[in-house]
């Protein structure tokens, strides 16, 4: 689905990210773990080029991601960023339907019919008129995951998606998540929530310095890290 090959970038004298390979399969959830400023969202910005990689490949679906078919790849590969970029002026339905109805093409029945049914699956179908000034963090990522949705990617990237959110309300998004990653969806996410990587993750990628140190499955890199690095990471946060 996804497979990254040599990633470097440099931002201002800095190497963030240093020769990065990865694969995601199709229907596969990767998690992204590591201690913060080691270039993991850096590396999933290189993936939708939010961030054009200096060097390196990335192709989705067996097509090279390059400018001139960059709007069809991200037709494919939605993101849900940190602090959920919701537009303020614009209703939780209408921040829905603006880029099916205005990328896509859909018309705007459509679009409120869908999007509708995917406030319900995040739990927010009593929302749909509530602007965004109204609602709390954890609503606010619920409707910005149900945004992604709408755009039927086949992809979905977080980036630290529950880091800007008060405790309480990690859960809801988490839930979300789950609830997603249990429906094949495929995901690329880049957390600190090491439960929430344990549980669902089918493989985790421990990044440091702009490097990949460590990557296995779950299990592994979480029960039996071969890295002292990890391993020094793990004894921190869990």
């Amino acid at each position: 689905m996804i497979k990254a090959t040599g990633i470097h970038k440099h931002f201002n004298g800095l190497h963030a990210v240093k020769g990065v390979d990865i694969t995601v399969q199709d229907g596969e959830v990767l998690c992204i773990i590591g201690p913060s400023g080691s270039g993991k969202s850096t590396l999933l910005r290189c993936l939708n080029m939010l961030e054009t990689p200096d060097e390196g490949i990335v192709e989705v679906d067996g097509v090279q991601v390059t400018q001139e078919n960059l709007r069809e790849m991200r037709t494919k590969m939605a993101m849900v960023f940190q602090n959920f970029n919701l537009f303020s002026h614009l209703s939780v339905l209408e921040n829905i339907t603006v880029a099916p109805v205005h990328v896509k093409g859909v018309s705007k029945e459509e679009a409120e019919e869908k999007a509708l049914k995917l406030l319900k699956l995040v739990g927010l179908e009593e929302k749909a008129g509530v602007y965004p000034r109204n609602l709390s963090g954890g609503q606010k990522q619920r409707v910005a995951i149900a945004r992604a949705l709408a755009m039927e990617p086949e992809i979905l990237l977080f980036d630290e998606p529950t880091s800007a959110l008060d405790p309480e309300m990690v859960g809801e998004v988490l839930d979300v998540m789950k609830d997603l990653a249990e429906e094949g969806m495929t995901m690329v996410v880049v957390t600190h929530e090491m439960g929430f990587a344990r549980e669902v993750a089918d493989d985790v990628i421990f990044m440091a310095d702009g490097c990949i140190v460590e990557s296995g499955t779950a299990q592994q890199i979480f029960d039996h890290p071969q890295q002292e690095r990890t391993q020094n990471f793990l004894k921190k946060v869990l």
